[in-house]
């Protein structure tokens, strides 16, 4: 077999967005840059390819517009009041974190319009926290949808890459595996791997592992932006957080390719890097399984809006703030309490106005159409074909014309978390009983008024209040809702340049982390809790760093 050896000035591995904008400020700089990565050049972009493309920005145009007065002083307290920051080594997370919110809050959206993005007008409510003002949660809305979705954010850096290359200042290398990072009097110099077999199978599926060659690659700096470990499984429930969550699901879905497995860190820890807040890690409660998957094991996350009733495996249903939309950490808690799964309970009508699904695929009015698009999709009668499709064909759904029969096929998907109709009928008759009340009680009915006083959420997000159990709302629909696997919160300790860091502090020569690999920034700039559109904000951000210092 062949062996290959190149030359550069910066080594990157993995091709996604955070790769890709290190490599766009290292070319910048007149730096030679390799850019590597185990997938085919159909995957270039990575896992933000396949996301919604919501990116957390401070005080834009987009928010003034709506009446929303945000800065990046509210920003930083919803920021700090979030993250928890409790431990020692949360001394850099917390300065990127600083570093981030002054950039959202500034250079962001100009830096990013320059580049040809543009955002949806009504920007969301994530995260609403629905506990005290000093704690978790978004106090304006904040996620900016960009048009056409996580394709959007890639296209302008994929284009990049791809001129790049024909000038000859990028080296683009697909089906390249690092299996180990290159010392010389310890610093990293360089990388080496396997070369794998070509591969046309399309972006997200599962690539052969067959090998034809290796290499072993040279350069002054190798920048990882390998991304997390959401695709494994058995490392998820290694790290999981057992003393804050409780035991970790026996079932999970995945939110990513089976790619997204890992391997890097603890390569990177072999050749000295420092990891840390591996426990700290963001899993979606609202899981449900893609009934036409590319991926293993494929979920899609549900995107609610306030109105569905929401209960835990025993048919309960779950306190404030744990809300659709409110409080996800706490939310996973409070499930885990009780079983691997939740479930919704909802009406036509508030799937028509509430329900969307997380990612470009399943928006393709966001992601490929225009404003014609968009208001025939999310103002006209009906839910998306999206939607639809997976009430029709999805395997955790149920509907039914009465509560009785909706119950009974909820018992047929979960038989061993069997549900009493009447006990589920006297939590849903109680609530619908608030809403002729102006001073209601319930949490969740004054959180819905409190969403339709957003001209936001009232235009597209928020069903007008309605009786569940009055059969002219329905038909009644439930949803299984299994816990999806998603983001790593914690990962290799970075200083503010994007250096990799040994454990002992001590500055890692040669070696570089962004993206998700190092938490997103600093290993771990989101804390204990991420307020949404910090992912693809924090690739962007932490991409750019290593790419300006490496």
């Amino acid at each position: 077999m062949m062996t290959q050896k190149f030359q550069a000035d910066v080594i990157i591995v993995g091709a996604g967005l955070a790769g890709m904008v290190a490599a766009h400020e290292a070319i910048q700089r007149g730096r030679r840059v390799l850019m590597i990565d185990q997938e085919g050049p159909q995957s270039l972009g990575g896992q933000a390819y396949w996301s919604l493309g919501g990116l957390f920005m401070v005080d834009t145009p987009e928010q003034r517009r709506l009446g929303i007065r945000d800065s990046a002083e509210l920003a930083l307290t919803d920021w700090m009041g979030s993250a928890q920051f409790d431990r020692a080594e949360d001394a850099n997370p917390r300065a990127f974190a600083e570093r981030f919110i002054e950039w959202s809050a500034g250079d962001m959206r100009g830096w990013l319009r320059d580049l040809g993005m543009r955002w949806f007008p009504i920007v969301g409510w994530a995260e609403r926290g629905g506990a005290m003002a000093g704690g978790h949660g978004n106090s304006v809305p904040r996620f900016h949808i960009t048009w056409g979705t996580g394709t959007g954010v890639v296209a302008p850096f994929a284009k990049l890459m791809q001129g790049y290359a024909a000038s000859g200042k990028l080296c683009l290398q697909f089906r390249h595996r690092v299996t180990a990072l290159e010392l010389t009097s310890g610093a990293v110099t360089g990388v080496s791997g396997d070369i794998l077999q070509d591969t046309d199978a399309p972006r997200g599926e599962s690539t052969t592992r067959a090998i034809t060659g290796s290499f072993h690659h040279h350069a002054d700096a190798v920048i990882l932006t390998t991304g997390g470990i959401g695709a494994d499984h058995g490392l998820v429930r290694k790290h999981w957080p057992v003393d804050r969550l409780g035991q970790p699901p026996r079932h999970m879905v995945s939110g990513v390719p089976d790619y997204v497995d890992g391997k890097m860190h603890a390569i990177a820890a072999q050749a000295g890097a420092g990891l840390i807040n591996q426990d700290r890690m963001w899993h979606y409660c609202e899981g449900i399984k893609n009934w036409n998957p590319i991926w293993p094991n494929h979920g899609i996350r549900i995107l609610p809006g306030p109105s569905s009733v929401w209960l835990d495996a025993k048919g309960d249903r779950m306190e404030a703030p744990c809300m659709p939309g409110f409080d996800t950490l706490a939310t996973l808690k409070r499930i885990l309490q009780t079983g691997d799964h939740s479930w919704f309970i909802l009406t036509q009508k508030i799937m028509e106005k509430e329900f969307a699904l997380s990612g470009s695929e399943q928006n393709p009015d966001l992601t490929d159409g225009g404003w014609r698009e968009v208001l025939a999709a999310r103002l006209g009668k009906g839910a998306t074909a999206a939607v639809e499709m997976f009430k029709d064909k999805g395997e955790d759904f149920v509907v039914a014309d009465d509560l009785t029969q909706l119950v009974a096929g909820m018992n047929r998907l979960t038989p061993d978390h069997r549900l009493d109709p009447e006990h589920l009928r006297r939590q849903i008759a109680a609530r619908d009983g608030q809403l002729a009340n102006p001073f209601a009680k319930d949490a969740q009915i004054t959180a819905i008024r409190g969403a339709r006083a957003y001209r936001g959420d009232k235009l597209i997000r928020t069903a007008k209040p309605h009786a569940i159990l009055d059969a002219r709302n329905g038909p009644l629909i439930a949803v299984r809702l299994n816990i999806l696997t998603r983001k790593s919160l914690g990962g290799l300790h970075t200083d503010l340049q994007g250096r990799v860091l040994a454990p002992d502090g001590t500055v890692l020569r040669g070696l570089f982390a962004a993206g998700e690999v190092c938490g997103f920034g600093g290993g771990g700039y989101h804390g204990y809790n991420a307020l949404e559109g910090t992912f693809l904000g924090g690739c962007l951000f932490s991409g750019r760093i290593a790419g300006q210092n490496a």
